[in-house]
């Protein structure tokens, strides 16, 4: 009759961490085998009738494969991991094992531990309150271009990540790897913790941020913990919320949809290629990239020297008037805002003048509008983000020397003069503030969502976005 076999998980290597349930087991049982490091956490838990096998590291194959051969002569066996038994421990091999080398008459049971992220966790406080996932950066079993795969894909779905086996003496460059990838993701202050020797006597735990936390100080024995979005770190502690209280904020006048604007644009700044733009033109940059989910605009996004902060100071400054080429352009601008600044909004296409020029000029209706708005109303802010012909016939007026408007922001798009109406503004107005998309990318809600950005200029110091939505 064969006997049985209990992967046991002992928790972090603290004794008063090992289950009642664990402790029945390995006392219970004829013969235990594991790792010897792990043994000597134990040995004071044995009775000395219990047959004691170790083996040193890296030997999981010979340790399963004597367990079964005990198992298998009648023994009770119980085959000990660190942690819980489950999570990178022994009971996946010990299950393969039975399967594949056919050893199915011998029952495996399993007793769950402490894992050694939950060890951690309990240190910081509460760092895995929310959605959260687990990832060793050991290739010796799995393909790195796998461990790659799954480390982008944790820090792009936000969530908290616990890493197992972040270094050794030859795994030396995968954690810089790591870093550089969540920092696509994430903001450099997303707070990290590096646990190491979990609830043994060699403890230390040092909580950080994704920028600063030092790759030199980790090894095998250390857990690392990073935040999502919300997890916020005082001192020692690091908290990611639930969201019991998201109604209330830990800043109550900040709303649920603004805190999910602010996470966007925290997570567009993170992947930016640069680090180092002007505050206005990274403000309108990550407002164009929130509207199209689009991370190529920051390729193409073209501002004048302080552009964004010229037209906030006009805008703010009171009695400014906005033109639009199009209603959708005037419909994506936050009415709150012109409220608040008492500014002017206006689209010459459905003027009746607009109609009768066109024709009597043979040119578009936008065009005819651009030069109606342009009489009456020099120095508005000329927003196109449909109609190329519309900014052609500003940049134009422009190279004549006509006028001299508050700026241009121009994002028309598709794939008619829609190219050649940006470079004409590029260099027609050099003397003027102006922003461009450029190439044949561009919209209406671009064009809008820069108008946005620079009217919450004020904003961007806290990076709170969306205050008039």
């Amino acid at each position: 009759m064969p006997g049985k076999i209990t992967v046991v998980g002992l928790g972090p290597g603290k004794s008063d961490l090992v289950t009642p349930r664990a402790l029945s087991a390995i006392r219970d049982a004829d013969a235990v085998v594991g790792y010897r490091y792990y043994m000597t956490l134990i040995r004071d838990m044995v009775p000395p009738s219990v047959l004691l096998i170790d083996s040193a590291m890296k030997k999981e194959r010979d340790r399963a494969e004597r367990a079964f051969i005990l198992a298998l002569e009648g023994m009770d066996v119980v085959v000990v991991s660190s942690g819980d038994a489950g999570i990178y421990g022994m009971a996946p091999l010990i299950f393969e094992m039975r399967h594949k080398k056919e050893f199915d008459e011998v029952a495996v049971h399993i007793v769950p531990g402490v894992s050694a992220f939950q060890s951690a966790a309990a240190k910081l406080g509460a760092p895995i309150g929310h959605d959260f996932c687990v990832i060793s950066l050991s290739d010796l079993l799995t393909p790195w271009e796998v461990i790659e795969r799954r480390i982008t894909a944790a820090a792009g779905a936000d969530f908290v990540t616990a890493v197992y086996n972040p270094k050794s003496k030859g795994r030396y460059w995968q954690i810089y790897r790591l870093r550089e990838l969540f920092l696509r993701y994430r903001s450099p202050d997303t707070p990290v913790a590096v646990v190491r020797h979990a609830d043994r006597k060699e403890e230390n735990v040092d909580v950080s941020t994704l920028a600063d936390f030092d790759p030199e100080s980790i090894d095998m024995f250390t857990v690392l913990l990073i935040g999502n979005m919300q997890t916020y770190a005082e001192g020692s502690t690091m908290v990611t919320p639930r969201g019991y209280y998201a109604a209330e904020g830990r800043d109550k006048s900040v709303r649920i949809g603004q805190s999910i604007m602010k996470s966007s644009f925290e997570a567009i700044d993170a992947r930016l290629k640069r680090k180092d733009y002007p505050s206005g033109m990274k403000w309108a940059l990550l407002h164009a990239i929130h509207t199209t989910a689009d991370v190529e605009l920051e390729d193409l996004f073209f501002t004048t020297p302080q552009a964004i902060e010229r037209i906030n100071e006009k805008l703010t400054a009171g009695n400014a008037t906005i033109i639009t080429d199009v209603t959708m352009v005037r419909s994506g601008i936050r009415k709150a805002a012109l409220e608040r600044y008492g500014i002017e909004l206006h689209c010459y296409l459905s003027d009746p003048r607009v109609p009768d020029m066109a024709h009597e000029k043979g040119i578009t209706r936008t065009q005819a509008g651009m030069r109606l708005a342009l009489e009456e109303h020099p120095d508005a802010l000329y927003v196109v983000g449909n109609a190329p012909t519309a900014l052609i016939e500003i940049s134009d007026l422009l190279n004549k020397g006509s006028y001299s408007p508050m700026g241009v922001i121009g994002t028309p798009v598709g794939f008619v003069n829609v190219v050649e109406a940006k470079l004409r503004l590029k260099a027609a107005g050099r003397k003027i503030p102006h922003v461009i998309i450029e190439g044949r990318k561009g919209g209406s809600a671009l064009a809008a969502t820069i108008v946005n950005a620079a009217l919450s200029l004020d904003d961007a110091k806290t990076m709170m976005p969306g205050r008039d939505v």
